[in-house]
């Protein structure tokens, strides 16, 4: 009892009043760090003991993997831990990624891992922070304490989410600017006898220098018809990728002209009118917007000078008036 109470009073002489709790604090984190490799840890599956037995005579050209995201394999063995059991979270994470155009068979997994590391690692920056202000500030109090010791572990963990949203809303914004000339390009192309199949392979080529994400997605959609899938279903898969407005209207066109045997050239001409005339609307918008926006920062780059100019003159003169009555 004596040689705690002697280290009590050391963390006490130390770190002040909450030097014990520090400390049990960051002897927990410790041991969770001691215990989460075993808690990680799995049995080695039996087929990747097989393909590492067969890794030196397969032939370099089969190598490479067919499927995309190869880079964090390692990751499979916690697959359990970092991915979420639910099968509708994991379906709706699935697709979040997809919209933000991470396409790897890893990406989940990948994902879960960034925010779990970041969260880690920024809980244990901000538990350092909060011992270095103990050791140089005095009476900090417990509120302070805490938020300095979780807010950056929060932040760590919400940044791959906001990273995830950001690249999700970039891509729209690409996928809703190029849209329109694509339209454009297609129309040309089924007008000069392509098929619709044809036309989305040479459009999606001629689009990639200055809109890659709408490339990949008609590239997708032009290798998932070459594999035999159903041309609606692979039209509706683009639209739930794309998760935009205009995507979803087109497909929607497409799949009734399909259905009522109607010409694909006509529905492709009028809707790449429509596109084209909703881009002007939507530049018109945001030109009416813009006075609206600049109406604050007019008012406060512009007003305050304009009154120094005209009201300083006036004001000063009454100053040296009044200092001049005063002296005499």
């Amino acid at each position: 009892m004596e040689f705690l109470t002697q280290i009590n009073d050391m963390l006490t002489d130390r770190f002040g009043p909450l030097g014990p709790l520090l400390a049990v604090g960051v002897l927990g984190f410790l041991l969770i760090l001691l215990t989460l490799p075993i808690f990680l840890k799995k049995q080695k599956d039996p087929l990747a003991r097989l393909k590492e037995a067969n890794k030196d005579n397969t032939p370099k050209e089969k190598k490479q993997s067919l499927r995309l995201g190869g880079k964090f394999a390692t990751l499979n063995k916690y697959s359990n831990f970092l991915e979420p059991e639910n099968e509708e979270e994991y379906s709706a994470t699935r697709l979040k990624l997809l919209q933000a155009g991470y396409r790897g068979k890893d990406a989940v997994r990948t994902f879960h891992f960034a925010s779990f590391a970041l969260g880690i690692g920024l809980l244990a920056f901000g538990a350092l922070l909060a011992l270095v202000r103990i050791a140089t500030t005095d009476g900090i109090s417990t509120t302070s304490l805490l938020l300095t010791v979780f807010i950056p572990g929060l932040i760590g963990y919400m940044l791959p989410k906001y990273w995830v949203t950001r690249r999700k809303q970039a891509r729209q914004d690409e996928i809703i600017n190029g849209f329109p000339d694509a339209l454009d390009m297609m129309l040309v192309c089924v007008e000069a006898g392509q098929s619709l199949d044809q036309s989305i392979i040479r459009v999606s080529g001629e689009i990639k220098a200055g809109y890659p994400a709408l490339s990949e997605e008609f590239e997708t959609v032009a290798q998932e018809m070459k594999a035999g899938k159903e041309k609606s279903n692979v039209l509706r898969d683009m639209s739930e990728r794309a998760d935009v407005q205009d995507v979803s209207s087109f497909v929607t066109v497409l799949i009734q002209s399909a259905q009522f045997g109607t010409s694909i050239a006509d529905a492709l001409r009028v809707y790449a009118s429509e596109m084209r005339d909703k881009r002007v609307m939507r530049a018109e918008e945001k030109a009416n917007k813009l006075p609206t926006k600049m109406t604050l920062a007019t008012m406060m780059l512009t007003v305050p000078p304009l009154l120094i100019i005209l009201i300083g003159p006036s004001i000063y003169s009454i100053y040296n008036t009044m200092m001049n009555m005063t002296v005499n």
